[in-house]
């Protein structure tokens, strides 16, 4: 039998977990009687979030002695706006990986805002998803690319390889293939440079969170 450390399950359950419903929810055709597919979103963020705080205790980086610093803060800050500002100006035809499988379009057949599936998703966006991404595709799979024995790993000691793939199966991840290539390695960079993985959480939710602000106040759905 496998025997997989107790730090990588809980980097890679949660992740695992959300990616399946995602899928499923893509799967799903519009119009099922009694079955809304966007409400399997929220379902993710509940189960998710579940697990992120079951396993909680095995995310020392995220723990207070390893808070960023104001500087490293607002650098994570800015870093995060200049990825939401090139996110949504790289969505030509060539810099898309096909269509996105699982649309979410909160609106009601009168095309009004349906409210309770808006703060599901923009909860699971800017809250839930840069938690639980970047302990896997940073904390996690980077180190471990990196060495098995990822926990060892000094996020400084990442080499180009690591960096590399880890942001190569990131892209593949995503449908606007040269943002994410760019956002991954933003992302990582921060994270390589502080020695901190908040920056990296940081700078993902306020990409995710000024994503969602945007998307809900143009309209834009096929961002989200």
């Amino acid at each position: 039998m496998m025997n997989i450390q107790p730090a990588a399950l809980a980097r890679c359950l949660p992740f695992a977990v959300f990616m399946a419903l995602l899928g499923l929810r893509g799967m799903l055709p519009e119009g099922l009687p009694g079955l809304d597919p966007r409400w399997i979103y929220g379902a993710g963020v509940l189960v998710v979030g579940g697990l992120l705080l079951h396993y909680r205790r095995e995310y020392g980086e995220l723990s207070r002695q390893n808070l960023p610093s104001m500087r490293e803060a607002w650098l994570s800050v800015a870093t995060g706006l200049v990825v939401f500002a090139l996110w949504i100006h790289l969505d030509a035809p060539a810099l898309q990986l096909g269509t996105p499988t699982a649309s979410f379009v909160p609106l009601d057949g009168s095309g009004g805002l349906i409210w309770p599936l808006v703060a599901a998703r923009l909860i699971g966006a800017a809250l839930l998803v840069p938690v639980m991404e970047e302990l896997f595709w940073r904390s996690f799979l980077m180190r471990w690319i990196e060495r098995p024995q990822f926990q060892a790993v000094e996020p400084a000691r990442v080499g180009i390889k690591a960096l590399v793939l880890s942001t190569f199966i990131f892209m593949l991840a995503h449908t606007l293939w040269l943002a994410a290539i760019l956002a991954g390695l933003a992302y990582a960079l921060l994270y390589i440079r502080t020695g901190k993985l908040w920056t990296a959480v940081i700078a993902h939710a306020v990409t995710n969170g000024a994503l969602g602000l945007w998307v809900i106040k143009t309209g834009q759905w096929q961002f989200w």
